[in-house]
């Protein structure tokens, strides 16, 4: 058969399969019904989803969730509900598509159920963000176009004081039960606080929208009361930065380990089922991590063989770190290359995809408020369909962010990695809403992982500094396994961490304490990467094999990202149908 009429062939068996997933989607109303029940229980919790389904901040109750107690119980028992109804559901009864959409509803509500159990609330910070710095960030960059915009700004800044302190008063309870963040990673954290606190209320971040405002939006009134509003909000920051320096950090408790919080075993083996889909132990993950890092080590002692170094592995990663050609000189010049390596992988997606997202995204640099504890870079999915994405790049300490390393970065977070898997899923308007919504991390680190593994396939890693650039990146993932596991469970102490990182990767020593400071304060996270990708080059072995020249790579990407953010062994079932039914093709 022709090329082009073997992906017209292609092309049009997706799309008959789009349309029968489509058609029996809905083939069991109870369920459905009960999907949206939940969804819209969901919208009158959480505002911040509200707004990004499209909500008129002005028409929203209350601008962020109540976190009192009485509020948290009655929101729990709701999911536990909702959870009662789901198991009711007869699954014998479900087609392919019905069920998935089951499991992870079922998924999104016991990490709900789960971070009540474990009084998630008490501990509302890691090292690098927290419930204050998403609030910063989300009013200072309020723009205010309406009389419906300044009501409802108004009414979030009302609310700030009694929310502060609400989370002060669950922080102050975590400190009598040794249930707060390490006290090793919280160095330098209060500048994430002071960001937002500023005594000259005309030059607070959360007046500039006020002084950015058009005269017809905002009368003197308004003004004045939004003075005394901003007045207020500065005033919860700066009682929060009292406590956290004052209080919270110096009885932060000294030992690193998850285990050794309030039943603290139990919650790092839930975070670990929860964030990488399947039912291994922290051993296995552990000794599995052990094995990728004896791997990638050997392909990193290839690179450095041919490039002729005078040295072992360690002395060439010293070598990337300390030699400025590898650095850029201004945020701006590392913005820029960022930005065209992204350019330079937009035009090789139609090698490597049939569908590609609507959506756009943009390269920013992440905010200065939260930088210097900030991870080297992140995707920030778009809030609104008049919104793009964005591929967050960190400028902050320029010397300890090597080039070599921004080609397997961008592909990890733009594309086509978490900007194209993110956005496609937003875009399926013939699933469920909890499809469209929620995202499992094995699935989607997974496949941000696998996406820095496809720029060697089409070019983008132009030389071995590059190359050696993205076996590093593979290289962190697969430490992570060990580290996370080491320091959560195994008693390793945060120095061995960081001595094994440092010996492995060719991150900077500023990236590798950030990391592992990451690591501490956000358990089992970390763990979903390589996991997720070491399943992802396993299925596409799997197709290739039984396909041999049917095997199409284009097709098989569709197929794995066709169903959205899905669990590991449902992924694993969809490639397996996705190869019977290109084998009678």
């Amino acid at each position: 058969m022709p090329k082009l009429l073997q992906h017209f062939s292609v092309l049009m068996c997706l799309l008959l399969w789009a349309q029968s997933s489509y058609a029996s989607a809905n083939n069991n109303p109870k369920l459905h019904k009960l999907l949206d029940d939940i969804w819209q229980y969901e919208l009158t919790q959480y505002p911040s989803l509200a707004r990004s389904e499209g909500k008129d901040a002005s028409e929203l109750p209350q601008q962020f969730s109540s976190i009192s107690q009485s509020a948290l119980k009655a929101r729990h028992e709701k999911f536990e509900s909702f959870m009662t109804q789901l198991d009711q559901i007869n699954t014998s009864a479900l087609n392919d598509e019905d069920s998935i959409s089951l499991f992870m509803q079922k998924y999104r509500l016991n990490d709900y159920l789960s971070e009540y159990t474990y009084q998630a609330y008490m501990v509302p910070i890691t090292s690098e963000y927290g419930f204050h710095s998403s609030i910063g960030t989300q009013l200072s960059g309020t723009t205010l176009k309406s009389k419906q915009d300044v009501q409802a700004y108004k009414q979030a800044l009302s609310e700030l004081p009694a929310l502060f302190a609400q989370y002060t008063t669950y922080m102050r309870e975590a400190i009598a039960k040794n249930y707060t963040q390490p006290k090793v990673v919280l160095q330098g954290y209060e500048a994430t606080i002071s960001a937002f606190v500023n005594n000259k209320i005309e030059e607070h971040p959360f007046y500039l929208p006020v002084i950015k405002a058009n005269n017809d939006v905002l009368s003197k009134n308004e003004k004045e009361t939004l003075y005394t509003l901003v007045e207020g909000a500065n005033k919860a920051f700066s009682d929060f930065y009292a406590f956290f320096t004052s209080e919270y950090r110096p009885n932060a408790k000294d030992d690193i380990a998850a285990k050794n919080w309030p039943n603290g075993e139990a919650l790092y083996n839930n975070r670990i089922k929860h964030y990488t889909t399947t039912n291994m132990s922290a051993k296995e993950i552990h000794e599995l991590g052990l094995q990728e890092v004896a791997r990638i080590r050997a392909q990193m002692q290839t690179i450095v063989d041919e490039l002729e170094f005078d040295g072992d592995i360690n002395a060439f990663i010293e070598f990337l770190r300390t030699d400025e050609r590898f650095y850029a000189k201004t945020p701006k010049d590392l913005i820029m290359y960022a930005s065209y390596v992204a350019k330079q992988m937009d035009a090789k997606l139609p090698k490597l995809f049939y569908t590609l997202p609507r959506t756009p995204y943009g390269v920013d640099p992440v905010p200065d408020s939260i930088a210097p504890k900030y991870t080297t870079g992140r995707y920030i999915s778009s809030n609104s369909s008049d919104e793009p994405g964005y591929y967050w790049v960190n400028t902050y300490a320029l010397d300890k962010r090597p080039l070599y390393a921004i080609p397997a970065l961008t592909l990890h977070e733009a594309v086509p990695g978490h900007h194209l898997q993110i956005s496609l899923a937003a875009e399926m308007q013939n699933l469920p809403k909890v499809r469209r919504n929620t995202y499992i991390s094995a699935f989607g680190e997974g496949w941000g992982l696998y996406s820095e593994y496809l720029g060697l396939e089409v070019g983008i890693y132009d030389d071995p500094y590059d190359d050696f650039g993205r076996l590093s990146y593979e290289m962190w993932r697969a430490c992570r396994l060990v580290v996370d596991t080491g320091m959560h469970m195994f008693d390793w102490s945060r120095d061995k961490a960081l001595a094994y990182m440092m010996e492995n990767t060719a991150l900077s020593e500023h990236n590798v304490r950030t990391e592992i400071d990451r690591y501490i304060s956000w358990p089992a996270q970390a763990l979903s990467y390589k996991i997720g990708e070491i399943k992802i080059k396993a299925l596409r072995k799997q197709a290739e094999t039984a396909l041999g020249d049917k095997f199409d790579l284009r097709a098989f990407h569709d197929a794995v990202l066709e169903n959205g953010s899905i669990p590991l062994f449902v992924l694993e079932q969809r490639i397996e149908t996705f190869i019977e039914n290109s084998l009678i093709e």
